[in-house]
């Protein structure tokens, strides 16, 4: 018969994997994913590296579960706020607004996520995960020309463009050491985003 571990011994190997993960999310935003090697994660795990590979088969492996989790956090907020009710201009400023500050309340991180160098396995899943952002804008852009807040558009195209230009305008601040320029950045940000969209700030009341 096959030996079966029981399930303390499957809570402990699960548990040791999330705590893997939360440390391996840690060394990325200090040192971004090139730096991140197996012996940085291991360390700041407290584990030998060779253990690293009992729950991982590759680094790659290790960094792509880092990016999922991470990237899907932000997925899941910003589709909170933008589902959230309110008129469509609204929820949409506010999603670019929560977007931003969360990305300068850890900016190693969200610069890792949006913009740093990674190799192939993470960079596919960027392209994944900016399809993602790109359908919950694109849902509520449909929901404004519908109503008729927003003019007739390509809701598709404007949330393409509109998940693009956040990314972009981001990735240089996000890298900076230093510079306490979130608010009029966050400010300039959200004012290009409402005329990406065709929108006028106040219009809607």
């Amino acid at each position: 018969m096959a030996y079966r571990k029981t399930p303390a011994e499957l809570a402990r190997l699960s548990s040791a994997r999330e705590h893997l993960i939360q440390q391996a999310t840690d060394v990325v935003a200090e040192v971004g994913w090139a730096q991140a090697s197996v012996n940085a994660v291991a360390a700041a795990a407290g584990i030998a590296a060779g253990s690293v590979y009992q729950h991982f088969p590759s680094k790659a492996a290790l960094a792509v579960e880092v990016f999922r989790r991470a990237s899907g956090r932000e997925v899941e907020v910003l589709g909170e706020v933008l589902r959230s009710p309110g008129d469509p201009v609204e929820r949409l400023t506010r999603g670019v607004e929560v977007f931003a500050r969360r990305s300068f309340e850890r900016r190693g991180l969200a610069y890792a996520l949006l913009a740093a160098p990674a190799e192939p396995a993470v960079g596919a899943e960027r392209l994944e995960y900016r399809r993602q952002y790109r359908a919950l804008f694109a849902e509520v852009v449909r929901e404004g020309v519908a109503t008729g807040v927003l003019p007739a558009q390509n809701p598709d195209i404007t949330a393409a463009a509109l998940t693009g230009a956040v990314g972009e305008v981001l990735g240089d601040p996000l890298a900076a050491a230093e510079g306490d320029f979130a608010d009029p950045l966050i400010s300039e940000l959200t004012a290009m985003s409402l005329r990406c969209l065709g929108a006028v700030r106040g219009s809607t009341g």
